[in-house]
């Protein structure tokens, strides 16, 4: 019966998660298209020829009716074929995402697993009797650092570790490889452990006579919300350390206008998102009976 539960609550959460895609790509797609002025023109710029625009106003159907080029746009997406890239004609635009998203993911993934089990430590630590009156230093530290947006630490860090200590090589030094990684992913890694603490910590002091797998619930839950502050986290560190990824590729594809890979590369960064919630809830239900009444 438990399993059956779960997968009815999975199945629920897919079309949930499938509905929210479609309200995302319609967003996106209407975003780009209904913007004062010419698409064409603004990727153009304004010193381009009338058969210019013709032709590129033609390639990205432009020319027909907004009914006809939603329709289109959603086939693209079923098929994921939105076209060619304009900034580097003759590749697909989903290969450019595809090429981008493994980076951001990796960075994402890791930083989450770092998050999650420092936040988790912290949060036992905070519970722990061993530490006595010390725990509230432990809770004021996590609600401090949780209130610290990345770009007030992440270059002080850098500099110090990377520029003075040299103990860790530069987060978007393309030769830096996996220590790189581990850099950059701790950066990210620093606000998400603190809101895993707080929750995690708040959770155990409520629940301490029933089993860890109820505790784990609203850690679960804290992590796949915060994904999307996460994944804003990563593009702007990955501007910032001018790393490749999802987030330098979108803030490229909107500065030159390629709009088949910006709308790629929005809904992707939106469906990570949502399925990361999907996943969460499914296992926030097999690990706690409760959550799946």
């Amino acid at each position: 019966m438990r399993v059956l539960a779960v997968t009815r609550l999975a199945f629920a959460r897919l079309i949930e998660a499938f509905g929210v895609l479609v309200v995302l790509a319609s967003l996106v797609f209407f975003a780009l298209r209904l913007v004062p002025g010419d698409p064409a023109a603004l990727v153009l710029g304004d010193q381009a020829s009338p058969a210019e625009l013709s032709a590129l106003r033609a390639r990205l159907h432009l020319d027909e009716g907004l009914p006809r080029q939603y329709g289109r746009f959603l086939r693209g997406l079923a098929t994921l074929d939105l076209g060619d890239s304009l900034r580097k004609p003759g590749v697909p635009a989903l290969t450019r995402v595809g090429a981008a998203l493994g980076p951001t993911a990796a960075l994402a993934g890791v930083a989450v697993a770092m998050g999650s089990v420092a936040g988790v430590s912290f949060a036992l630590l905070a519970v722990g009797p061993w530490l006595g009156a010390r725990r509230r230093w432990i809770e004021r530290g996590l609600v401090a650092v949780a209130a610290m947006p990345l770009l007030s630490f992440a270059p002080v860090i850098t500099y110090a570790l990377a520029a003075k200590l040299r103990v860790v090589p530069l987060p978007g030094d393309p030769d830096a490889g996996v220590a790189g990684l581990l850099f950059a992913s701790a950066l990210l890694a620093i606000p998400l452990a603190a809101q895993v603490g707080r929750t995690g910590r708040a959770a155990l002091a409520e629940v301490a006579p029933l089993p860890l797998p109820v505790a784990s619930g609203p850690i679960l839950t804290v992590v796949a919300t915060q994904l999307g502050a996460l994944l804003g986290g990563a593009v702007v560190l990955e501007r910032l350390f001018e790393r490749w990824g999802l987030g330098t590729l979108i803030l490229e594809a909107y500065a030159s206008r390629d709009l088949p890979v910006l709308e790629g590369a929005v809904v992707a960064s939106g469906a990570i998102f949502v399925v990361v919630q999907t996943l969460a809830v499914a296992l926030h239900a097999t690990v706690d009976v409760r959550a799946s009444r």
